[in-house]
Order: C-alpha cells, then sequence, then structure tokens
C-alpha cells in the first residue's frame, strides 16, 4: 500500500531545516515522504538522515550535516555510521543484493571515512537498524567441531522477505502428492518428451523447478492445459505482458488479474507455473508463495541464461542452486539460427551461424552517430522491406539510456522518423511508443493517446490506462528503444541490438544472450565494439549478488529430513 502524501505543513517544516543547513529546498517534499511523521525533527535531530532521499549522496549529507551542527559533525559519528550502513545496504539491494558480508561493509565504510568501521557495525547492529545472520560454511561438522560460518549482515526488509520466501517453498515442496492414472494419460498425450517430464514430475510434487530457453515456454503451457484437463484450477503468471491465456504476476498479486482470491486469501488456484522466474525479485517472490495455498503445485519454470531481476535477491538461481525441490531441465532446442546463435551465447561462444533466410544479419559501423543512422534505417526502411515486419514490431535494444547511442539518443532519432511532433504533452505526442514504468522492473509497452488534466493517457495492449500528470517525467519513456533490461520477459518479431563502441563496458554473457533472445524471426546487431562482443560473451559472466535463500532452502530441508 503506497504511503500517504506529506502534509503542506511537514513539507513546509522540512523546507524550513534544509534551508538552516543549506540542502536544496526542492527535496522538502521527498524527505518528508521518506521519513515519515516528524520529519523536520528527524532531519534537526540527525541531519544524513537526509540520505533517506534516493538522489542524495553521502558527500551531500555530510555537507548539510556540517552545516546544521558544526564541528560536531564528524566522520565517526554514531548518527552518521548507523545511517550510512543503512544506505550502504539500501544500495547493495539496488544491485541485488539481500545482505553484504561483514568484511564488505566494513570496507565499504572505510571508503566513506568512518575512523572505525567494525565498531561502526557493531553499533548499527545493537542499535536493530540491522540484522546479522551467521550462515555455515560447507557441510555439516561432527559433534564437537566448530562449523564454519560467514557473517552476513541485512536490512530488516530484505531478511523478513527472503526467510518468508525460504519457509513458504519448504512448505510446498513438503506437500505429499500422488501420481495417478490421470497424470499419466496426460503426459502420454503432451506435445514432446520434455513436457511429458514436466507433467509426470509436477504430477507427484508440490513444488518443481523447469528450465529451458524460448521453446521451452511451450511444455509449460501444455502443463497448463494438460492440469485443466484433469479438472485442476491452473494458471500461468508470466513477467510481461503476453502468451496464450496468461495473466502478468503484478497484475495477480494485485488481484486485476487471474482467478482471485478465496476467503483465506489464498490464490483459488490448484497449480500456479510462473514464467521468467529469474525476474522475481525476494519481496515480490515471497509475496506470490505466500499466496499459494497448501495442498496447491507451484511450478517456477525460466530460462536462467537471461538478465536477473531488476530488485534485490536471485530467487530462481538460488532454488535451483539449493537442490531441495525436482528440477526438470528442457531438451527442446531453441529452432533456426537464432535459435543456434543464442544457444551458443549461453555457453559462451559466439558462433558464426548459416542464415539463409538472413535471419542474422552484422551491421558494422564506425561511430555512435552512423549506428543511430543505421538502427534507424533498419526499422524504417530495411527490416519492413526485407521480411515484411512493420515497423512497429521492430524493437531496438541497446545497453543502456545515456550515451550518444542510447536510448534517450535512439529515441529522438526513431521519433523524428516514425512519428515527428512538438511534443507538447511532456514531450510526447498521440501515436508515439512508449514505455511505462509503474514501479522498479516493470517496462510495459504502450503507446499516447492523448493528455489532459488528469495526466497521459496510453493505450496498452488494448488497454486503457492514465500516468498522471506529476509521474509521467520519471515512469514514461519513448519506446521503440529500450534496454535489455527492460525488454527480458518479452520477443518481437524483429530486434535491432544496438552496440555503440562506447558500450563495450556494459557487454556481459547475460546480457547478450537476453538481447538477441527477444527475436522471434530477424536479429540485425549494429556492431561497433570490435572484439568486446566476443570477450564479454566467453568471459564476462553476471555480477554475483550475495543472498541467502540457497543457504536458508538447504537448513530447513535438513531439518525437515531430521524430523522426519
Amino acid at each position: 500500500m503506497a504511503a500517504a502524501a506529506p502534509s503542506a505543513d511537514a513539507v513546509e517544516g522540512v523546507r524550513s531545516v534544509l534551508a538552516r543547513g543549506g540542502a536544496p529546498e526542492s527535496l522538502a517534499g521527498q524527505a518528508a515522504a521518506a521519513l515519515g511523521d516528524g520529519a523536520a525533527e528527524q532531519l534537526a535531530e540527525n541531519p544524513w538522515r537526509l540520505l533517506s532521499v534516493p538522489a542524495v549522496r553521502p558527500t551531500q549529507a555530510d555537507g548539510f550535516a556540517r552545516s546544521l551542527l558544526g564541528a560536531e559533525a564528524g566522520p565517526g559519528d554514531e548518527r552518521r555510521t548507523t545511517v550510512l550502513v543503512g544506505w550502504l545496504l539500501a544500495q547493495a539491494g539496488l544491485k541485488g543484493h539481500t545482505a553484504l558480508e561483514a568484511p564488505v561493509l566494513e570496507k565499504a565504510l572505510a571508503q566513506y571515512g568512518v575512523p572505525d568501521p567494525a565498531g561502526a557495525l557493531e553499533q548499527a547492529i545493537a542499535e536493530g537498524s540491522v540484522l546479522v545472520f551467521h550462515e555455515p560454511l560447507g557441510p555439516p561438522v561432527e559433534e564437537g567441531e566448530e562449523q564454519p560460518v560467514r557473517l552476513l549482515v541485512g536490512l530488516e526488509g530484505a531478511a523478513m522477505a527472503e526467510e518468508s520466501l525460504a519457509d513458504g517453498l519448504a512448505r510446498l515442496a513438503s506437500g505429499a502428492f500422488d501420481g495417478t492414472a490421470d497424470w499419466e494419460r496426460a503426459a502420454g498425450a503432451a506435445p514432446g518428451p520434455s513436457a511429458a517430464e514436466l507433467i509426470r514430475t509436477v504430477a507427484g510434487h508440490g513444488l518443481v523447478a523447469h528450465t529451458g530457453g524460448e521453446a521451452a515456454r511451450a511444455e509449460a503451457f501444455a502443463l497448463v492445459a494438460a492440469a485443466r484437463e484433469l479438472g485442476l484450477r491452473a494458471c500461468p503468471a508470466a513477467h510481461a505482458p503476453g502468451g496464450p491465456d496468461s495473466v502478468t504476476v503484478a497484475g495477480l498479486l494485485s488481484g486485476a488479474e487471474g482467478p482471485g482470491r478465496d476467503a483465506d486469501g489464498q490464490f483459488a488456484l490448484d497449480l500456479l507455473v510462473v514464467l521468467d522466474a529469474p525476474q522475481l525479485d525476494v519481496e515480490t517472490a515471497a509475496a506470490l508463495v505466500e499466496s499459494v495455498p497448501d495442498g496447491a503445485r507451484l511450478v517456477l519454470s525460466g530460462d536462467p541464461g537471461v538478465l536477473a531481476s531488476a530488485g534485490a535477491g536471485r530467487v530462481f538461481a538460488d532454488v535451483l542452486a539449493a537442490r531441495t525441490c525436482p528440477q526438470v531441465v528442457s531438451r527442446t532446442p531453441d529452432p533456426g539460427p537464432l535459435g543456434e546463435l543464442v544457444s551458443g551465447v549461453g555457453i559462451g561462444e559466439l558462433n558464426q551461424v548459416d542464415a539463409p533466410g538472413k535471419e542474422v544479419v552484422i551491421v558494422p559501423v564506425q561511430d555512435a552517430g552512423e549506428a543511430v543512422h543505421r538502427a534507424v534505417q533498419l526499422v524504417a526502411e530495411s527490416v519492413p522491406r526485407a521480411f515484411g515486419i512493420a515497423a512497429d514490431s521492430v524493437q531496438v535494444i541497446t545497453p543502456g539510456h545515456g550515451g550518444s547511442a542510447g536510448t534517450r539518443a535512439l529515441n529522438a532519432a526513431l521519433k523524428e522518423r516514425l512519428n515527428p511532433g512538438p511534443g507538447r504533452f511532456g514531450g510526447f505526442d498521440p501515436g508515439d511508443r512508449v514505455v511505462h514504468v509503474p514501479s522498479a522492473g516493470r517496462a510495459l509497452a504502450a503507446r499516447v493517446v492523448s493528455a489532459d488534466a488528469q495526466g497521459l493517457h496510453l493505450d496498452r495492449a488494448g488497454a486503457r490506462i492514465v500516468v498522471p500528470k506529476e509521474l509521467v517525467e520519471s515512469q514514461v519513456r519513448h519506446g521503440w528503444a529500450v534496454t535489455a533490461h527492460q525488454a527480458v520477459g518479452t520477443r518481437w518479431p524483429a530486434v535491432v541490438v544496438v552496440l555503440p563502441g562506447d558500450a563495450a563496458q556494459a557487454l556481459s554473457r547475460d546480457w547478450v544472450y537476453t538481447a538477441f533472445g527477444r527475436a522471434e524471426r530477424h536479429l540485425s546487431v549494429v556492431h561497433g565494439v570490435d572484439q568486446a562482443l566476443p570477450r564479454a560473451v566467453a568471459e564476462v559472466l553476471p555480477k554475483p549478488r550475495t543472498t541467502r535463500l540457497t543457504g536458508l532452502l538447504k537448513a530447513l530441508a535438513t531439518s525437515g529430513a531430521q524430523a522426519e
């Protein structure tokens, strides 16, 4: 539930404190919203709480504190170090971590001038602003021996979500199911051996992990169809809209889509199949699993090679690593030259594939300006002419928003070519292709219809939505060109991947795998990174995330086995 907007008096009180400390008064509304009741008093008592505002950095908070407190504001001030510990953990959460190892956190504190990092961390733990966990390392030791552990520190929100998720997954995994003749008959009618294996496995288990590429999605839908034939209430939920009869995870949780909830607040389902499981962060996954009733089955299905969730955690990877539930690995290959190319990237090989139908085309460029020009040409002319694919069905993907060939530059050029206009609605015109980002990690394709006093009116797959005027700048971007993180979970008939020279440092195997895998029929690669592309595919692995879910699941499985 969204927090209530701060009152005018509260905002004015914060503005007064900010003015005394020389901080921008424009931060007043954000600070009042972030700190809640008594925001002005909190800032006056501890100026470093200004770090609660997302855009504020420690150097700015330090300057504000010195202006308010004078010489009293030192780098070792307990008020500063306690807030700094929480801020560092929040920043780690934005990078996908649910916790940090204590030595890593202490090193970060030292980099921000804290004179006694270990003492500062102990103080934060003692005050209860952060939680500490002792995670066993290696297999259990003999009685009397000391178990090696690693010390992890985390914020309460992520910690509670991860523990709730582990409990919920263990609850579903412990459900007892007997495979019946009906399930066996359904497996016999499956469209392929991997789909049959998935159906047989789900028949006898409450929690199953299913991995595979794009072609494997058909196996998940075959499972749903088989379950419905058996009279079960089954629902597929995906990260993004699309797919036969599927709902979105966000829509299922909100109640806007799907079967709704029973009298106990649980999903009215016997089987939930979650596609795009790598996109689940811990908080979303915890809310989802908590809502699956006892006696129901949950299947987590997805491609382990794609980019991980925008939010904290690596839920699907942790479930796979824990090995505490059955795992079905699809043996259905993605078809054609595109499937061959993407499969090679997944194992670290950038292969030249035979593409007689020009399913894959490499377009070399010398600089970012040429990259933008060629991308526009491909979308507006070459791809529609050669493949009969409308420009609206061609998606451009590039590593970042900024830079001379980022999404901003590409979208400006594409708008000028495909839908020129004055941008009188906050930079947008009717007919503009846009991406609506209502929350972190959710990028929904839409088209601008109009604007009025209410805000910007969008058409999203036939559904009309209104983005309030004050949220348009933060939630709506032009969408002819997107990042791979925004594109994950969706596919288009044709994709143009733009790799300008300054994108080399942003490339990794999972980024390339995700971007190339968004194309159904045709992929054009506007290539200006020379050997950085094969090097990224071969050598640059996904950035590791520190999480606790694998250890929690293993511990619960061990305790459950001992109890039996």
